[in-house]
């Protein structure tokens, strides 16, 4: 026999406590005030700051939850941890969690433990080989409560492959990032202004200062 979906009305939803990153100062001015569930993608090309905004998010969404960074392209390698002492990452404790490219598969079990991290960012979709039977998993088992940011090559303005893109039309925030400034679009909640990750870098790409 089938087994129907619960039904839900205007008023449920009224009702719901939704769990709201209470972002603010130029964090809340680009990425609003999203919700703790779901997923968010950021792309751009190499050396466009990717790993950069990433740490810089990390770091500010620790104070609001665990957040465990999965990196697949750089692993644990002297650049990843030269990066984390230029971001000061070691501010926030164990705040900010690492794994050297642990598989989709696993991860997804880690997860499902208690008091498990609630922000997870995965760098990248491309070298993670994820397919889309994992992520479909990931989303089906845990987007309700925790929020993924997958990172992603860029080709030309769009995120690289067919999953890629995929994740790009499923995803709540959508952040495209090139010279050293980051655009989100998407269902922000408020925000929307450009972040800069290094001002004085994306200036100069720009043309707004001389270089």
């Amino acid at each position: 026999m089938a087994q129907f979906t619960k039904v839900k009305s205007f008023t449920d939803l009224k009702n719901k406590k939704y769990n709201i990153l209470d972002f603010e100062g130029k964090f809340k001015n680009s990425f609003g005030s999203p919700e703790l569930a779901g997923a968010w993608i950021v792309w751009g090309d190499s050396s466009a700051g990717k790993t950069s905004l990433n740490l810089q998010l990390a770091k500010y969404m620790a104070r609001f939850s665990t957040v465990l960074y999965n990196s697949f392209e750089e692993g644990l390698s002297l650049s990843f941890f030269n990066n984390l002492k230029v971001h000061e990452i070691d501010s926030v404790g164990n705040g900010f969690q690492m794994l050297e490219g642990e598989s989709i598969s696993v991860l997804n079990e880690r997860l499902k433990k208690q008091r498990a991290p609630r922000i997870i960012i995965i760098d990248s979709v491309q070298h993670s080989r994820m397919t889309k039977d994992e992520y479909h998993l990931l989303k089906t088992t845990h987007f309700k409560d925790k929020l993924f940011v997958f990172v992603s090559h860029a080709n030309g303005k769009l995120p690289k492959g067919e999953l890629a893109d995929f994740i790009r039309f499923d995803s709540e925030i959508k952040i495209r990032v090139e010279g050293f400034r980051a655009f989100p679009t998407g269902r922000l909640n408020g925000g929307g202004n450009f972040f800069d990750v290094w001002p004085l870098r994306s200036a100069q790409y720009w043309s707004e200062i001389p270089r």
